[in-house]
């Protein structure tokens, strides 16, 4: 199983939102761009970026600092927020970005996310958002009334990379992952699987390791409140 560390920009710093609330930021790093150097350099094979602004506005606006992180970490870099586009999508590959996320458009542009997938095999992944199983969009700021199995199994035909799952509830509080869902999405669905939200522990690593179609786990807070490195991370995950 990966593991993803997290590099969430806000105003062209990497922050940290708790459960998706745009009004309680903590910043951690002035330097994004430093910091994905550093996650290299500790052995992440995987960077994820999100910009935070450009999900809430759906479009892209931290373009520049992406393509600067992009170019600091090397391949391996999955960005997304604001995604709203076939043009967006194509505008974080130019910066350099091996993957892209999208999430409001799958529900909201089914069609339109199956054709970018078709163009890019393999390199967009379908960020399912979900709070007591419905998937919230517009940078979490919405509920819609479609399950998140049922968002995932939309695509069940065409070449995403994988299904991102975060469970808004736990995001950002350190409370530990809801494995229990994360596993069944991937079970009911047969697809890969990328876990977000509250990974507090390396025993929480642990659990989600477990699952063969987990590929995946994103980690912001508990590294950046030094529980434990990238390094122990990856330990955790091939114990």
């Amino acid at each position: 199983m990966n593991v993803i560390p997290a590099i969430d920009l806000l105003g062209g710093r990497a922050v940290r939102l708790h459960q998706g609330r745009y009004d309680e930021v903590t910043v951690y790093d002035e330097d994004p761009v430093a910091r994905a150097k550093a996650f290299r350099a500790a052995g992440a094979s995987r960077l994820h970026v999100v910009d935070l602004e450009g999900a809430k506005a759906g479009r892209c606006v931290q373009m520049e600092m992406v393509r600067a992180i992009a170019e600091a970490f090397g391949p391996g870099v999955q960005a997304g927020g604001g995604v709203r586009s076939r043009e967006a999508a194509e505008s974080y590959f130019a910066a350099g970005a091996e993957r892209v996320v999208l999430g409001t458009v799958a529900a909201g542009d089914p069609e339109m996310v199956r054709g970018l997938c078709f163009h890019n095999p393999s390199r967009v992944i379908i960020a399912v958002d979900a709070k007591d199983g419905i998937v919230a969009t517009k940078g979490w700021t919405e509920l819609s009334t479609v399950t998140a199995v049922d968002l995932a199994l939309r695509f069940e035909d065409v070449p995403i990379a994988a299904i991102l799952y975060t469970d808004i509830s736990r995001d950002g509080t350190r409370l530990g992952p809801n494995v229990e869902a994360t596993a069944r999405l991937a079970e009911e669905t047969g697809m890969p699987v990328i876990a977000s939200g509250g990974v507090s522990s390396l025993d929480d690593l642990r659990a989600l390791a477990l699952y063969p179609r987990i590929e995946g786990a994103i980690i912001g807070r508990a590294i950046y409140d030094g529980v434990f490195t990238v390094q122990q991370a990856i330990a955790a995950t091939r114990s």
